[in-house]
């Protein structure tokens, strides 16, 4: 009986033994971890670093940008080589606009020389104090209504000279300067004192077969009356006529009466 309970507890040893095999050190025992269901997420490892600011680090934020110290030349209207010299002259006859005398263009200059080149029909209208724009400024600031010698009665005034022309009443100028455009070489416009007479809207000239504007006699063939080529164009004049511009020859028309004084005076250049 003994030896029967002592061969039963050797089996029972010898399948224990079995159970914890050598070659997989693992069995029977828990791993380190479980993994986590495929269908939940894994969560991130927590970190220590702040999330970014919304606002840029003071280190890269970019400088203002740097104005420039002086305006740019307006665009369109280019700066001339008498920017000064007609600056001067449209602050001395004034109604043009705010002028800077600097020799400098600007955006206000640039709009009161344009101005100026309208009311004159300088051509091209385009801002630049070019040499017809010095021209015709300088003849306007050099004609001096004292050199009319027109008194107190209404009287147009031709100054040769300069090419200008203008009105006074009671001995001060009521319209004026303006230009004109007396008569060229060979065809000079006579100097004098003289009265308006054979006033017609539209004259026929038969030396010359052209119509006339608002035509003005002021001594023989010789009047007023709107020109009718560019008066600009001065290698050409008139044939002793004093031509003038549509706005100036209207108003000479509506202020000129039969029997007003005109006074001529001065030479033109070149005649």
């Amino acid at each position: 009986m003994r030896r029967l309970l002592v061969g039963l507890l050797a089996v029972t040893t010898l399948a224990l033994a079995a159970a914890c095999d050598p070659k997989d050190p693992n069995a029977g025992r828990q791993p380190d971890f479980v993994a986590a269901p495929t269908d939940q997420p894994v969560p991130a490892p927590a970190s220590s670093a702040p999330e970014p600011s919304a606002e840029p680090s003071p280190s890269v934020v970019p400088s203002p940008t740097k104005k420039p110290t002086s305006s740019p030349t307006p665009a369109g209207c280019p700066q001339g080589e008498y920017q000064k010299v007609v600056e001067q002259a449209l602050a001395t006859l004034g109604g043009y606009g705010t002028v800077t005398v600097d020799g400098k263009q600007s955006a206000a200059d640039c709009a009161a020389i344009k101005k100026f080149q309208k009311r004159f029909d300088i051509r091209p209208v385009n801002g630049k104090a070019g040499p017809l724009t010095r021209s015709v400024s300088q003849r306007l600031v050099k004609s001096k209504p004292s050199s009319c010698n027109a008194g107190n009665a209404l009287t147009a005034c031709i100054d040769l000279t300069n090419q200008t022309t203008w009105i006074m009443s009671g001995g001060k100028v009521i319209y004026g300067p303006t230009v004109t455009r007396t008569g060229m070489a060979g065809y000079t416009t006579p100097t004098g004192s003289y009265t308006i007479h054979d006033r017609q809207t539209k004259n026929w000239s038969t030396d010359w077969d052209v119509w006339l504007p608002l035509w003005q006699r002021i001594v023989e063939g010789k009047g007023f009356h709107t020109t009718t080529t560019y008066i600009h164009n001065s290698s050409i004049g008139s044939h002793g006529c004093v031509n003038l511009l549509p706005v100036d020859s209207q108003k000479y028309w509506n202020t000129l009466k039969s029997g007003t004084a005109v006074k001529i005076f001065g030479r033109r250049p070149g005649t």
